[in-house]
């Protein structure tokens, strides 16, 4: 089982990749995990990821598409996986679907979550994080028993900046931006999936399974 899983910041994509690889037994991966991983092993491409993210600069589709290459060649990819947010932009959807070619494999399946961007906004501003032990919680759907508290430590709850509302919308606007394209890209090849993200997150989970698409 092949798949990729896109949506918008806030759509669920890591709680359904999680669930997913569950499921079918395969691994999940992500190009943050892969870029924390390369950096610490010291690797030729961590090294230059390295560099990169210091600078505050964006790493080039080929070094992501380097990364990738080598984490979907390892042993326990043979029966798939699950990419989480890759690819992102459509030089990349043709870099993953050349390597595929060369190794006589092909995507099962591409499944995009779909949620209004209120609705991202409202999910992503309303998480917390504890100062102190790094806990998390959200205002409404897991809120602290004391407000601004962690349960665990005590410690104070912050908003990360990134989960700020002016960072979460610009997020949004290059997502809009790189991902419309890219999903046409997948429905020309029949192979695009729209599921409802508004919905709870195992019926989310269901929906996915119960797809046509994936068997």
């Amino acid at each position: 089982m092949k798949i990729v899983l896109i949506g918008p910041p806030g759509a669920g994509k890591g709680t359904q990749a999680e669930k997913l690889a569950v499921h079918w037994k395969i691994p999940r991966i992500t190009t943050g995990d892969l870029f924390r991983q390369a950096v610490s092993e010291k690797t030729p491409l961590g090294l230059k990821v390295q560099g990169l993210l210091e600078k505050g600069s964006l790493v080039p589709d080929e070094i992501v598409l380097g990364l990738m290459e080598e984490r979907m060649s390892k042993p326990d990819c043979k029966t798939g996986f699950i990419l989480d947010g890759f690819p992102r932009t459509v030089g990349q959807a043709e870099g993953l679907e050349k390597w595929l070619g060369r190794v006589g494999l092909k995507l099962d399946s591409v499944v995009a979550l779909e949620v209004s961007k209120e609705e991202a906004v409202g999910r992503i501003t309303g998480r917390r994080q504890c100062a102190s032990c790094g806990n998390t919680y959200h205002l409404h759907f897991q809120p602290p028993k004391q407000e601004g508290r962690c349960d665990v430590c005590g410690g104070s709850l912050v908003q990360r900046k990134d989960d700020e509302e002016k960072t979460v919308r610009h997020r949004l606007e290059v997502y809009d931006k790189e991902t419309a394209p890219l999903l046409a890209f997948y429905q020309k090849k029949g192979l695009l999936k729209k599921v409802n993200g508004l919905q709870k997150p195992n019926a989310v989970f269901e929906e996915i399974k119960a797809s046509s698409l994936i068997k």
